[in-house]
């Protein structure tokens, strides 16, 4: 099996397997006491957009990779990291709350800005800036920051974006010919990126963030009532 038909293959399973609905009555019923705090429902509604939206934007970067439209792919390869980010981010503030580095109050408001921020005022919320959460899944997995850059600059009109995608100079005859070169430059690493974006969040989504909710399920239910004269 190619490295294509494996990432076809598992996005398909990752579609047929994704969570259709999320019922509050259901959480409350897992744990009374700490889902009447709204943070750890914030968590799950997170969890579960990350999965259906990296799904969305990997499996339209595959089709456009199948058409060798190199530079849409990549793009959306770009925002599958950022929205990689959000998943990362958020066990990370989790896991500061369960360290007593993170204040639970102030943790519920980062899942509040996490789930209806907004950069253009469309929200009451400001959004966590994305680059802080991609530097935040650099400290975590060394690398993935240089691959985002790398996709930026594909995606921005500066040197690469630009004259370096779209010519190619022939110093012999003094000529600059135009032509679009995004599948000759990037084409064979693409799908290296792409495993590399789904085999992190499948780590990130099933096995830390099922292994942290655990924890900060308890954790509420230890110190509820401190959080009850702190709120």
């Amino acid at each position: 099996m190619t490295n294509l038909e494996a990432i076809k293959m598992n996005l398909s399973r990752w579609q047929e397997t994704s969570l259709t609905s999320l019922s509050i009555a259901g959480l409350f019923s897992r744990n009374p006491t700490a889902y009447k705090w709204k943070a750890p429902f914030r968590s799950w509604i997170l969890r579960e957009a990350v999965c259906w939206r990296l799904q969305d934007l990997l499996h339209q970067s595959v089709v456009l990779y199948e058409l060798n439209h190199g530079l849409g792919s990549r793009v959306l390869l770009r925002s599958g990291f950022e929205t990689l980010a959000v998943l990362i981010y958020l066990n990370h503030i989790t896991r500061q709350v369960l360290d007593r580095e993170l204040n639970f109050h102030d943790f519920s408001e980062k899942t509040t800005s996490l789930t209806t921020g907004s950069k253009d005022g469309s929200t009451e919320t400001s959004a966590i800036n994305v680059l802080t959460m991609l530097d935040r899944t650099d400290k975590r997995y060394p690398g993935i920051r240089k691959v985002y850059d790398s996709l930026s600059e594909s995606a921005h009109p500066n040197w690469e974006g630009l004259c370096w995608g779209y010519s190619k100079i022939d110093h012999d005859e003094y000529e600059t010919h135009f032509v679009n070169r995004w599948m000759d430059l990037y084409g064979a690493q693409h799908l290296d990126s792409v495993e590399l974006c789904m085999q992190t969040f499948h780590y990130e989504y099933n096995e830390v963030w099922t292994e942290l909710m655990g924890r900060l399920e308890i954790w509420i239910e230890t110190n509820d009532a401190e959080l009850e004269t702190t709120k």
